[in-house]
C-alpha cells in the first residue's frame, strides 16, 4: 500500500490526535510531589511516578532524585531500562561491581540505555534527577546479594 502526501499527513494526524486524547495528565515539575523511593533502591532516594504503574505489566516513566554521592551498586532488571539526566552528574556503568574509576559521566541531557538482564551501577557525584523509562514490573536484582537494601537489617 502506497500513501500519497496527503495520505501520510492524515495517518500523522491521526495518529497525533490519538496520542493527544490518551494522555492522562500534563505535569510541570511545579506539580511533582516527591516521596521516599521503593526499598529495593537504598536509602535516600526519593521518585515520582509520571506515567504508567511500576509494580504492574506495561511502559512506565519515573523521575528519581538521587542525593550527592548516591550508589546503587551492580543490578539489572528484567527488561531494558533508559536513563536520561535532567540535572546533576551521574556516573553509569555496566559492570559486575561498581567502579568509581570506569563507566561514563553523564551531565545534563545525558542519556544510558541498560539491556534487559544487563548488570549496570549508577553513582550521583551531585544531587541528581534521572528519569527512568522502562517496562513494569519493575524489578531489581543485585548483583552482590548483600548490596540488597531489602536484606539490611530493619532500622
Amino acid at each position: 500500500m502506497r500513501l500519497g502526501l496527503v495520505g501520510l499527513a492524515v495517518l500523522l494526524a491521526t495518529g497525533t490526535m490519538a496520542l493527544a486524547e490518551d494522555m492522562k495528565a500534563a505535569i510541570n515539575t511545579s506539580d511533582i510531589k516527591w516521596s521516599a523511593a521503593p526499598k529495593m533502591l537504598p536509602p535516600g532516594a526519593r521518585w515520582f511516578v509520571l506515567s504508567g504503574d511500576p509494580t504492574k505489566e506495561g511502559p512506565f516513566a519515573i523521575r528519581v532524585q538521587l542525593p550527592a554521592h548516591y550508589q546503587v551498586p551492580a543490578h539489572n532488571h528484567p527488561t531494558a531500562e533508559t536513563i536520561t539526566v535532567l540535572s546533576g552528574r551521574v556516573l553509569f556503568g555496566m559492570g559486575d561491581k561498581l567502579d568509581e574509576k570506569k563507566g561514563t559521566v553523564l551531565k545534563d541531557g545525558g542519556f544510558a540505555e541498560a539491556p534487559a538482564k544487563m548488570n549496570h551501577y549508577v553513582s550521583a557525584i551531585y544531587a541528581s534527577v534521572i528519569e527512568i523509562h522502562s517496562v513494569g514490573p519493575f524489578a531489581i536484582t543485585y548483583v552482590d546479594a548483600a548490596d540488597d537494601p531489602r536484606n539490611a537489617p530493619a532500622r
